[in-house]
């Protein structure tokens, strides 16, 4: 037996359905032509993918790993349609881009607004995600370019340099730093603080966490937040400060301050990052509008 597209699709449907005719009636298909595909598909394949019970179906272990392949062989072939459809219709295809929200405060809308301004035959798809989520994305080839916080070292990537900022600290209004033109880092030792949480800003804190260290001392903090936006909220309510970088001042909301750091001689690069084993005209358009801007 030969696989084809017809049988991921078929295994994915069970598989993400736990359940033969809900997952019949989701492809179209008769229950016992699906039952006998998925049947086909072990015996060829001399796996058990599913855990069949009279009352319920579960997947083997060998069958969340097929499965998984499956999702990305189907999200890859939805890919290459979705392009293809797009420059049969005069367009160059589509640009997937994921992106920190530290790129999105910064230079990334306008960088994005000339380049489409440049190449309105480029459709444009961005996903907000952490560095860490969009090397692993790159490599498996679900975005195209990620714009990214700090260095990459993986062989297989390429990177160039899009912003380069300092740190500041962020305070709410009334607190006792808040009058101040610039503060010292070794001065923030005692205050509570407000970081990014530990599963989604992973990457950004190894590159801050030395400016405490350097200093003395361990940050103290009271609460996390998974973006920007939840950080400044969480600031803004008086529960601690944060340190950031300096774009974090576009479009600040009321009752927030913004304080250079005076001895934080180090600042923080986000980067455009790609994968250089996968190519497209869109990227490839893309990349030298950056090189020529940035």
């Amino acid at each position: 037996m030969t696989l084809d597209l017809r049988h991921f699709r078929c295994f994915a449907a069970v598989a993400e359905e736990l359940h033969f005719h809900r997952a019949a009636k989701r492809l179209g298909v008769a229950q016992p032509a699906l039952s006998r595909t998925i049947k086909n598909l072990e015996t060829e394949l001399g796996i058990t993918l599913l855990n069949r019970t009279n009352r319920r179906v579960e997947l083997s272990e060998a069958g969340n790993s097929f499965l998984k392949g499956c999702i990305d062989i189907l999200g890859r072939t939805d890919r290459i349609i979705e392009d293809a459809r797009r420059i049969h219709q005069g367009n160059i295809g589509t640009l997937r881009i994921g992106y920190t929200d530290n790129a999105m405060n910064g230079r990334l809308p306008r960088l994005l607004k000339d380049f489409q301004s440049e190449e309105p035959d480029v459709a444009l798809l961005l996903t907000r995600s952490v560095t860490s989520e969009q090397l692993a994305q790159l490599l498996d080839g679900t975005i195209d370019v990620g714009l990214a916080t700090g260095v990459v070292t993986q062989s297989e990537l390429a990177s160039l340099r899009v912003q380069s900022e300092r740190y500041v600290c962020l305070v709410y209004d009334g607190h006792p730093l808040a009058s101040r033109k610039s503060v010292k880092i070794e001065e923030l030792s005692d205050e509570p603080m407000v970081q990014g949480s530990k599963q989604h800003w992973q990457h950004f804190y190894s590159f801050v966490t030395p400016l405490f260290r350097n200093a003395g001392f361990e940050p103290k903090v009271v609460q996390e937040g998974p973006t920007t936006s939840d950080i400044q909220k969480l600031v803004a309510c008086g529960i601690g400060i944060a340190v950031l970088t300096e774009t974090v001042a576009d479009g600040l909301p009321a009752g927030l301050i913004v304080i250079p750091i005076e001895n934080a001689q180090d600042k923080l690069d986000t980067i455009a990052v790609w994968n250089t084993g996968i190519s497209s005209i869109a990227k490839e358009k893309f990349l030298n509008f950056l090189r020529k801007t940035v």
